[in-house]
């Protein structure tokens, strides 16, 4: 096995294929649109069926049907574009239909421009839509974890019924790296037969029902409860997350996810030559988010340093682990801005020195 140079947005397209997907739905919005020009003329060469729809709004619909029957479906945007998906999400939830959405992040509030961002966290982890549900949130740091973290989608969606967001800032999807695929992969879960598929109905097994619609207040009650038992289920098994430096001391932790955390590792070793102690906790899952692991982390530290692209969305969640038992810093940029090593490693100087202002509410 040979590992290829790709764009990451191509990567990802590759990645969904292996993964036995072979429906796609979307439409064009940069900086993800590599992926579905690269499905465009990939699918047909192995059997698929790719459909560019009018709208965002129609190709989120589209994958709510071609997940009614039990195939692999699959959508990617970007920010403004998965916005317009949002009603069509939490029906995917509520029907519990498995799809997965690839969201490449640019930078906002509302159009704002094709620039890498983190400003979405809110969107893929709280929510999003209307009503009590929840998305598995997937957010690599590479070319090659987002392949990866692509097939495992998959099968996650398919084993909780369930949509499940991978979550790239426009660096993932336009950066080249090596990527191997992996022609041995096993499955994630052993997944159980799609028994509630609705493939057509010749009176042979119960009627396939796919609905989010429930009139009854009790039925919708339970249903609700169903849901949020399984939600809970994702919180206690699907936690991922790495650890860089936790083994050693250090008096700052920085807490950072995608190609951010990648920044940051690149600073914290400039650092540690210079005698300066950090360490980092890079999330992948954003929900489940890893607050134990960082609780734990943190307990270590004098001080924790949140780094993002966004006004510090990710802040909230570092404030519910941590519980006020050690201070917290925040550096971020937005606009597209990036941050560097260098912005990185001078904000942990300043949280040593006394000369960061701790963040008191997020």
């Amino acid at each position: 096995m040979a590992k290829k140079l790709m764009k990451g947005c191509e990567a990802i397209g590759e990645a969904a294929i292996r993964a036995g997907c072979k429906l796609f739905f979307g439409y064009p919005i940069t900086p993800q649109n590599e992926i579905p020009e690269y499905l465009s003329h990939r699918l047909p060469q192995v059997g698929g069926t790719f459909v560019q729809a009018e709208s965002e709004v129609a190709a989120s619909n589209m994958i709510y049907g071609a997940a009614g029957t039990g195939e692999r479906v699959f959508t990617s945007s970007s920010s403004p574009g998965i916005s317009l998906m949002q009603e069509a999400v939490s029906y995917l939830a509520g029907a519990e239909l498995p799809v997965v959405i690839v969201n490449i992040m640019r930078a906002g509030p509302g159009l704002g421009g094709i620039l890498p961002s983190q400003a979405d966290y809110f969107q893929a982890t709280k929510g999003g839509g209307h009503g009590d549900y929840n998305t598995l949130v997937l957010a690599p740091w590479s070319v090659q974890e987002a392949a990866d973290l692509v097939a495992d989608a998959f099968d996650l969606a398919d084993y909780y019924r369930n949509p499940v967001y991978v979550l790239g800032d426009g660096l993932i999807g336009q950066m080249m790296e090596p990527v191997l695929f992996r022609e041995d992969r096993k499955p994630l879960k052993d997944l159980p037969p799609k028994a509630w598929a609705s493939t057509g109905w010749k009176g042979d097994r119960p009627r396939a029902v796919i609905n989010s619609l429930y009139l009854d207040a009790d039925t919708l009650e339970r249903h609700n409860q169903d849901l949020q038992a399984k939600y809970a289920t994702m919180r206690r098994d699907e936690v991922r997350w790495q650890g860089y430096g936790l083994d050693e001391d250090y008096d700052v932790l920085i807490v950072a996810y995608g190609t951010v955390a990648r920044v940051c590792l690149t600073a914290v070793e400039e650092l540690r030559e210079e005698g300066v102690k950090a360490a980092i906790l890079r999330p992948i899952t954003l929900y489940p988010f890893p607050y134990e692991a960082l609780r734990q982390a943190a307990s270590k530290a004098r001080a924790v340093l949140v780094v993002e692209l966004s006004a510090g969305q990710m802040v909230q969640d570092v404030q519910l682990a941590v519980a006020g038992a050690r201070p917290i810093h925040f550096h971020g940029r937005t606009g597209g801005n990036l941050v560097s090593p260098d912005e990185a490693a001078a904000k942990v100087r300043e949280v040593l020195d006394g000369r960061s202002q701790e963040v008191r509410d997020a």
